[in-house]
């Protein structure tokens, strides 16, 4: 998908004024020495102040307007947000992994039972406003000018408003284009994802910090996609549903890149679909060499696997007969910054178990 962004560079007389404003500590203890009065230190302050300032200001204008086209809707940012709502875990750890929990007003949807240990402390900081989806009046309540979602559903008329009402209402939003409908049938790629990553940045005048995550996602990467333990093996990744139909991943989702990382074979690659409602029949048939499980806050992993193990049908398969289960987070399944996690968890499990 192509992606246009509107966004000035820092000018090099900026980065001297940085490299100077650095510089200055030093300067003022080799002066200390001299007798000073309290007039001149004052205006020494005034001055370093009044050069920050400065500096800021010039930074600030440097990075701004930046306009991102997202899932349909074009919206150009003047300034950073300052009271941004996440609405699902994945948006929510692109947020901390950049350092923006103080331009937070409020969390809401963890797909896990916890948050990860990387990014508590940041989270602790952040309101929790509801644990699932707010209503569209705990939304309000939390005063935002920005929200950012992981998936569509997040900006539906049966939670919250849609995204071009939102902005009508001075609201600006970010949807994953993983989650935006009209991007579902969108090959799977790294690139979609460190491109979201790097929206968010730009919005926030974080590009360095951005650059920064996306050089490290793909080092990591890179080291796990030498390994290929998947080895052809095929799988049926199974996020939720033991009744009526099993839910699971399609061919252009976070599963799909996590599987393609270490040489899995989806069962159902050729589903258009990030994720989609099977068949038991099909799943049967596939009868998988592994089963990927999702372990979420709404159908723990514990739990499909008692299903399995139970049912008269299920318990047939080679996968749960010879127990080659492997189960991830569901947040590392979302693109964002914890789905190479993900790729590194899949990598580690199907390795020791050789």
């Amino acid at each position: 998908m192509t992606k246009r962004w509107a966004l000035a560079t820092l000018p090099f007389a900026v980065l001297l004024a940085a490299c100077s404003s650095n510089a200055a500590p030093s300067g003022s203890e080799s002066a200390s020495a001299a007798p000073t009065t309290e007039a001149s230190a004052s205006a020494s302050a005034d001055m370093s102040e009044t050069a920050e300032a400065s500096e800021s200001s010039a930074t600030t204008a440097a990075a701004y307007p930046v306009t991102i086209e997202n899932c349909g809707l074009s919206i150009t940012y003047e300034k950073a947000p300052e009271r941004a709502i996440t609405m699902n875990q994945g948006a929510t750890e692109v947020m901390l992994a950049l350092g923006l929990e103080k331009q937070m007003a409020g969390t809401a949807y963890l797909d896990d039972t916890a948050i990860s240990d990387r990014f508590k402390a940041a989270y602790d900081q952040v309101p929790v406003i509801a644990e699932k989806y707010p209503t569209f009046e705990q939304f309000l309540a939390a005063k935002p000018d920005f929200a950012y979602a992981s998936y569509q559903s997040a900006f539906s008329e049966k939670n919250n408003k849609e995204r071009p009402a939102l902005k009508d209402d001075g609201i600006n939003t970010y949807v994953s284009d993983f989650g935006c409908d009209q991007d579902k049938d969108q090959p799977a790629s790294w690139e979609r994802v460190n491109d979201q990553i790097m929206d968010i940045a730009k919005i926030f005048g974080q590009n360095e910090k951005g650059e920064m995550l996306v050089k490290d996602m793909t080092a990591t990467l890179d080291k796990v996609k030498d390994n290929k333990a998947g080895k052809g093996a095929k799988v049926v990744w199974w996020d939720s549903g033991k009744t009526d139909a099993p839910f699971v991943a399609g061919g252009t989702g976070g599963p799909q890149l996590l599987m393609d990382a270490v040489g899995l074979e989806n069962a159902f690659k050729s589903e258009q679909s990030n994720w989609f409602n099977g068949t038991w029949e099909n799943f049967v048939a596939a009868d998988p060499d592994w089963i990927v499980l999702a372990d979420a806050s709404w159908d723990t992993a514990q739990s499909k696997i008692e299903h399995a193990k139970a049912d008269p049908v299920l318990k047939e398969l080679r996968a749960v007969k010879e127990d080659k289960f492997v189960t991830l987070p569901f947040s590392q399944t979302t693109p964002g910054v914890t789905l190479v996690d993900g790729v590194e968890s899949l990598d580690k499990q199907l390795s020791e178990s050789k």
